[in-house]
């Protein structure tokens, strides 16, 4: 967590389109609607994703400012959850079953309705038990300067956080590098003129 402390190592963002002068009213209705919710089933494996408090990813109620706003700056955390199960111990589970299936049943080889039976059983009781695997990311955003820091540079936490930002606050995200932040579109120009290709990399 180093958007608080430790090293911090982010993607920077402008912000894109205007933020409506009641934001205080409306922002924390947006983000209680975006929250991150438990799926409906305990056997899906699709991921699912929200905002959380900055303090406690079991946090989901955005309802008073001083919990994320202080002062210019939104402080919260983006949670996304999804189940797997391990893929070689499961292959190995099934198999067992199925062999000791042909041995009971005087079969060679198991039929498929069988093998879909079992494994689909197979994966409904593992996936009751298995705990999601869960990723917090923190962000900050200075809304009047109109930039965010998102605290990972994975490219699937930054697509999945573009894209629920834009739908929870109307606003786009625009990546921001270097030499964007040079502040002099000629002096960038000649930069990358020289061959400096790097420059144009994450902040």
């Amino acid at each position: 967590m180093g958007i608080l402390k430790g090293a911090l190592s982010a993607r920077r963002y402008a912000v894109r389109g205007e933020v409506p002068e009641a934001f205080r009213t409306t922002f924390p209705e947006a983000l209680n609607q975006n929250a991150f919710h438990e799926p409906f089933s305990k056997v899906s494996k699709e991921e699912v994703f929200g905002w959380v408090q900055h303090r406690n990813l079991l946090d989901t109620d955005f309802s008073n400012l001083d919990d994320w706003l202080y002062n210019q700056y939104a402080l919260f955390s983006l949670r996304a959850d999804k189940k797997a199960l391990p893929a070689k111990l499961f292959k190995a589970t099934v198999d067992k079953e199925l062999r000791e299936w042909c041995v009971e049943h005087g079969r060679e080889r198991p039929p498929r309705n069988v093998k879909e039976e079992v494994k689909e059983r197979i994966e409904h009781e593992w996936l009751q038990r298995a705990l999601p695997r869960v990723a917090v990311v923190e962000l900050v955003w200075n809304i009047p300067e109109g930039w965010v820091l998102f605290h990972s540079h994975s490219e699937s936490a930054n697509d999945r956080f573009r894209k629920l930002f834009h739908r929870t606050f109307g606003l786009e995200l625009h990546p921001l590098n270097p030499l964007d932040l040079l502040g002099d579109p000629e002096l960038a120009k000649a930069l990358e003129r020289t061959g400096g290709s790097d420059l144009r990399g994450e902040t």
